[in-house]
C-alpha cells in the first residue's frame, strides 16, 4: 500500500527513491528507469503525473501503460517483478482519472535493457553507467568478483611464495604452495595455454602490490579543525599513506594511526585513574579493516582514506554498498564483495565477515555515549563517521604524551626482515618530507621505553603484563593474548611480551614438551606456598 498523497507526488523532488513518469513514455525508454531503480536500492514510479508535476492521468493512455506494464520483462534483463497500485485522482482538466504507481524492488542482480545499457539511480536520475562504472557495479553485485580477474603482466615471480607457506600452514593445508595457489580458489590458473595471476593473489601474497595496484594502499590524513579546506586555507597536518600486501599495510596503519588518538585520564570513583581514548580502538580499527575487506579494488584511481578532524574520523572506501547492503540496514545485512579477501582477513581475526563487526561498533559507541556512525554512500565512494563527542558537547580527550614523535621514534624489538616502505608526511605548511616505516610497525606507544635503557619497565609494559596474567589463569592461545592486548605483530608481541614471561616463569606452556603444537596455549603458572 503506497501511503503517498496525490499532493505530494505532485510537488515533491524526484529523488534516490521516486520519480514520475508521463503515461506516454515510450516503453524502451522507460526501461532505462525500471533497470536503474532494480540496480540500486528500489524505488516508486508515479506514472500519470508529468515531471512539472501536471497531473495528467493515465486513462486516455490505457493502451501504452499497458506497454509500460510489460517493460520490465520485454525490455529489461534480467526481468524485474514489479508490483503496481492505481490511485483516484483529478487530472489537470478537472477530470477523474488515475495514476499508477509502480514499485521497483531491489534485485541483488546486476540489470540492463534490451541494448544491453546500464543505468543506476542516483539522485533525481537514472544515470548510465561507463564501462568501468558497469564493471564495478557487477562486482558489487557479486556477479562477478575483481579479486578473481587476471592482472595484466602479472607472473608467478611477482608472488612472495614463503607468505603463501606461512598463511597455508596457518590454515593447516598439508600439500604444496603451487598446488595450493592452483587448486583452491583460483589464485593461479591456465587460461589459453598462459599462466594467470589473479587479483586476490597479488593483493594477499605480492612481493609489492603497488607494482600493479598503485592506488591499493590506506591513506592517512590528519586535519586540523572540524573540516576539510584547500588552496590558501588548506589544513592538512600530517599526510601519510601504507603500502604493500593488505595484511602488512592494514597493521602498519594501525599501529601508526593508533599513536594518533588522543587520550584521557582521570580519577574513577574507586581511586583509580583510567585511561579512555577519544574514540573506542574497535570502532575505528573495524572500519578500517572492512574498507580493506570490502572496497571496490576495481577503482583503480583512488585510495582508502582515513580523514582524522578534531571532533570525528571519516574512513573513505571506494566503491558501492555491496549486495543489497544499504545505508539504513547496513548495521544488520551483509555481502562480501572480495570473499577471498574478507575470509583471508577473518583467518588472521581482523574482520567479521558475517556483520558481526558493524553492529559492535554501534554497540560500543553507544556504551561509550557516542553518536551512532553516519554512512553515506554517493558517487562510487562509501563514507563512515564517527565522533567522539555528542552533538554540541566539547570533546575532553587530551593528547598523548609526546605527540610530535613520528613513527622513527617507536621503538623496535626484533623487526620481520621486511623491506621498508616510503611514505610522505605533509607538514602544516603543506610541504611534504620523506621517511622510510616497515610494514610490521611495533604497537608499542611513544611512551614506552627507549632502547638505550631497556631494563627498566614502562608503566604500559608493567599494565599489559598484569593484563596478561589474569587473563591467563584460563590457559589461552597466543593469538587469543594477542586480540585481549590489541596487539597484531606477533614477532613484537613474541619478543617483547611472551618469550620473557615465559623465561621468568610468570607463564608456561600447556604442551612443554611440543613447542610448536598447534593447541598449545598459555597459562599463569601457579605459585607454591
Amino acid at each position: 500500500m503506497i501511503n503517498y498523497t496525490i499532493e505530494w507526488m505532485q510537488t515533491t523532488n524526484e529523488f534516490a527513491h521516486f520519480d514520475r513518469k508521463s503515461s506516454r513514455i515510450k516503453a524502451k525508454d522507460f526501461s532505462a528507469t525500471i533497470v536503474a531503480f532494480a540496480n540500486a536500492h528500489g524505488g516508486d514510479i508515479a506514472i500519470g503525473i508529468e515531471n512539472d508535476g501536471t497531473i495528467a492521468g493515465i486513462d486516455n493512455e490505457i493502451a501504452n501503460v499497458n506497454e509500460l506494464e510489460k517493460a520490465s520483462f520485454d525490455f529489461v534483463y534480467p526481468s524485474v517483478l514489479i508490483s503496481e497500485e492505481p490511485l483516484s485522482c483529478i487530472d489537470s482538466k478537472g477530470r477523474a482519472n488515475h495514476i499508477l504507481i509502480m514499485h521497483i524492488p531491489e534485485t541483488g542482480m546486476f540489470h540492463s535493457n534490451q541494448a544491453d545499457e546500464c543505468y543506476y539511480r542516483t539522485g533525481d536520475g537514472s544515470k548510465k553507467l561507463n564501462f568501468q562504472e558497469r564493471l564495478a557495479l557487477m562486482y558489487a553485485k557479486g556477479v562477478r568478483y575483481f579479486e578473481d580477474e587476471p592482472v595484466y603482466r602479472a607472473s608467478l615471480d611477482d608472488i612472495d611464495l614463503p607468505s603463501v607457506e606461512k598463511w597455508i600452514k596457518r590454515i593447516g593445508y598439508s600439500k604444496s604452495v603451487d598446488e595450493y595457489l592452483r587448486e583452491n580458489g583460483a589464485f593461479v590458473r591456465e587460461e589459453n595455454g598462459k599462466t594467470v595471476i589473479s587479483g586476490a593473489a597479488i593483493l594477499l601474497f605480492g612481493k609489492f602490490p603497488q607494482k600493479f595496484f598503485p592506488r591499493a594502499q590506506i591513506r592517512f590524513i590528519r586535519y586540523e579543525g572540524t573540516e576539510e579546506k584547500t588552496g590558501a586555507e588548506m589544513n592538512v597536518i600530517k599526510d601519510v599513506s601504507f603500502q604493500g600486501k593488505l595484511l602488512e599495510q592494514t597493521q602498519a596503519a594501525f599501529a601508526f594511526i593508533k599513536s594518533q588518538i588522543k587520550e584521557h585520564t582521570y580519577l574513577n570513583k574507586n581511586g583509580h585513574f583510567v585511561t579512555v581514548p577519544e574514540y573506542p580502538e574497535f570502532c575505528w580499527m573495524e572500519l578500517i579493516v572492512n574498507a580493506v575487506a570490502h572496497r571496490d579494488y576495481g577503482i583503480l584511481g583512488t585510495d582508502i582514506q582515513v580523514k582524522m578532524f578534531d571532533e570525528h574520523i571519516t574512513v573513505e572506501s571506494p566503491g558501492i554498498l555491496p549486495g543489497l547492503v544499504t545505508e539504513s540496514n547496513i548495521r544488520h545485512t551483509h555481502f562480501s564483495r572480495n570473499p577471498k579477501i574478507a575470509q583471508f582477513l577473518k583467518e588472521y581475526e581482523l574482520v567479521r565477515e558475517f556483520g558481526e563487526g558493524i553492529d559492535r561498533i554501534y554497540r560500543e559507541l553507544e556504551e561509550a555515549k557516542l553518536p551512532d556512525p553516519l554512512v553515506k554512500a554517493k558517487d562510487f565512494m562509501v563514507r563512515v563517521t564517527i565522533k567522539n563527542t555528542e552533538p554540541g558537547s566539547t570533546p575532553q580527550a587530551t593528547p598523548q604524551a609526546a605527540p610530535q614523535a613520528t613513527p622513527q621514534a617507536t621503538p623496535e624489538v626484533n623487526p620481520p626482515k621486511i623491506s621498508p616502505i616510503s611514505f610522505d608526511s605533509a607538514e602544516r605548511n603543506g610541504s611534504k618530507q620523506s621517511f622510510n616505516i616497515t610494514p610490521h610497525t611495533p604497537q608499542a606507544t611513544p611512551q614506552a621505553t627507549p632502547q638505550a635503557a631497556p631494563q627498566v619497565m614502562s608503566q604500559e609494559d608493567q599494565h599489559r603484563r598484569a593484563q596478561i596474567l589474569v587473563y591467563c589463569e584460563t590457559p589461552r592461545r597466543a593469538r587469543e593474548i594477542m586480540t585481549m592486548l590489541g596487539l597484531f605483530d606477533v614477532h613484537y608481541f613474541r619478543s617483547h611480551y611472551l618469550r620473557p614471561m615465559l623465561d621468568s616463569g610468570e607463564l608456561e606452556k600447556t604442551i612443554p614438551e611440543q613447542s610448536t603444537s598447534p593447541n598449545q596455549r598459555y597459562q599463569t603458572k601457579k605459585r607454591s606456598l
